[in-house]
């Protein structure tokens, strides 16, 4: 059973997202914590954030970039993880962003800059060892990832794939019993 659940959220986003908070809702009532930390824009302190509060104990959600960092830690560390339209080579679609930044979620003004897209960089992970680990929910209608890099990159962990929908995953809460089942989490 898993000891503790953090959801990790986007590029751009913050802990107060209509995910994370939803699915913190559903969380109330049972018996595992669960956190939803803010993080950095510099992927190297987001690591870091996330290198202190995940172990092996540890079961992830991520969504967008947070999928990235979750499947980093799932492969990693060999814990569980739910990516809800993930990015997949993130440092590969980053470049059209450098330069300032805001983030309107945590009123944040930054500067999105090379060194960043080379730490992600240097986070890939180029081959799943543990794909049992991971749970792909996709859809295809998201129109800011290509859900197809997604459905390949993940082809050899469990996939729930929607037609249409968009980067949200509109009405994300029907997956919450699939996600507690796939993530042993405590009723």
């Amino acid at each position: 059973m898993a000891r503790k659940v953090v959801y990790i959220h986007g590029f751009n986003s913050s802990e107060l997202s209509y995910k994370a908070t939803a699915f913190g809702e559903y969380m109330m009532d049972k018996q595992t914590p669960y956190f939803v930390p803010r993080l950095h824009y510099d992927p190297r302190v987001a690591l870091a954030q996330l290198d202190s509060v995940i172990d092996s104990d540890t079961v992830l959600l991520g969504s967008s970039l947070g999928g990235y960092y979750a499947t980093y830690f799932s492969q990693h560390l060999g814990c569980k993880a739910v990516v809800i339209n993930p990015a997949v080579r993130p440092f590969s679609l980053l470049n059209d962003y450098l330069g300032p930044q805001y983030n309107p979620y945590q009123d944040c003004h930054y500067e999105l800059q090379h060194e960043h897209i080379d730490a992600l960089k240097s986070m890939y992970v180029e081959q799943l060892s543990n794909p049992e680990n991971l749970l792909l929910l996709q859809q295809t209608g998201d129109e800011v990832l290509p859900f197809e890099e997604a459905v390949r990159y993940y082809s050899h962990c469990r996939q729930i794939i929607e037609f249409g929908g968009d980067h949200s995953f509109v009405e994300f809460p029907r997956y919450f019993d699939t996600i507690t089942k796939f993530l042993t989490i405590k009723n």
